[in-house]
């Protein structure tokens, strides 16, 4: 009788265990739309062989991935760069932490008429990200290939109002970063993220200028404080910087995305 009793124990046991894992609720890790967002899914591929089901859910909107983690409507997010993050936090009180690098998703000088920065005229205008940590961004970019100079000192809060050296003597114009490829009609040249470049069909490998492996802007994965040590985030982490993954960023976007690992 107890070992009948012992064996329905297990059983029910068992089958709770089952029950558990079989309606554990998905990861829901937030995303920008573009390639990030493909990176993520196939990774989702790697994890389901190991049981673990995760839900990519993209943002068009910058500000969303991080509010929603905050309310807990996703559990991670990997679409900023540290600057950005940092800036929200502060803006906004976030309970967030960066747990890991991922990527560099570089940002470059796109035109439709000029090949290089120095076809572009005198007085031209140039569009580029009206948020404090991309439009910085920005002009450190178009500082590095000689465009401009900025003052001594310019560090991640950098504005237009520390452009120094202007010798084409760019009108600047700050745009929402989805609005800058279509802002290329009507400027001479506008720097944009990669995402956002490839939603619009144009060729990183085209830009004018791209970022390097060097950029300080990198991406991060991104959780609430209560869920640093929270065992399947951290393992969707490990799969996601695996050999695997890096393989196919470097088949698929072809070296215009670069791994941190």
């Amino acid at each position: 009788m107890k070992r009948i009793l012992l064996t329905a124990a297990v059983a029910v046991g068992l089958l709770s265990a089952l029950s558990s894992a079989a309606f554990a609720a998905p990861l829901k890790l937030g995303v920008s739309a573009g390639p990030y967002g493909e990176i993520l899914e196939f990774t989702a591929t790697l994890a389901a062989k190991e049981g673990i089901e995760a839900k990519v859910i993209e943002f068009t909107d910058w500000n969303m991935p991080n509010a929603a983690l905050q309310a807990g409507d996703i559990d991670a997010n990997n679409f900023q760069h540290q600057p950005f993050l940092d800036n929200q936090i502060k803006q906004r009180g976030y309970d967030i932490v960066p747990v890991a690098k991922s990527i560099v998703v570089p940002m470059g000088v796109y035109a439709k008429k000029a090949k290089a920065l120095t076809d572009l005229p005198a007085g031209a205008t140039v569009s580029l990200p009206n948020d404090p940590t991309n439009g910085a961004r920005a002009l450190f970019l178009l500082a590095k290939a000689g465009l401009i100079g900025l003052k001594d000192g310019a560090g991640l809060n950098t504005t237009i109002a520390d452009v120094t050296h202007n010798p084409k003597n760019i009108k600047f114009v700050e745009l929402d970063a989805a609005q800058l490829p279509r802002s290329l009609d009507d400027v001479d040249a506008s720097v944009i993220t990669l995402n956002y470049a490839v939603l619009a069909k144009l060729d990183p490998k085209a830009a004018l200028v791209l970022e390097d492996d060097q950029s300080r802007w990198n991406l991060v994965w991104a959780v609430r404080k209560d869920r640093i040590e929270d065992p399947t985030i951290k393992r969707f982490i490990a799969l996601y910087r695996s050999p695997e993954v890096r393989q196919f960023i470097s088949t698929r976007f072809n070296g215009t995305i670069i791994p941190t690992w």
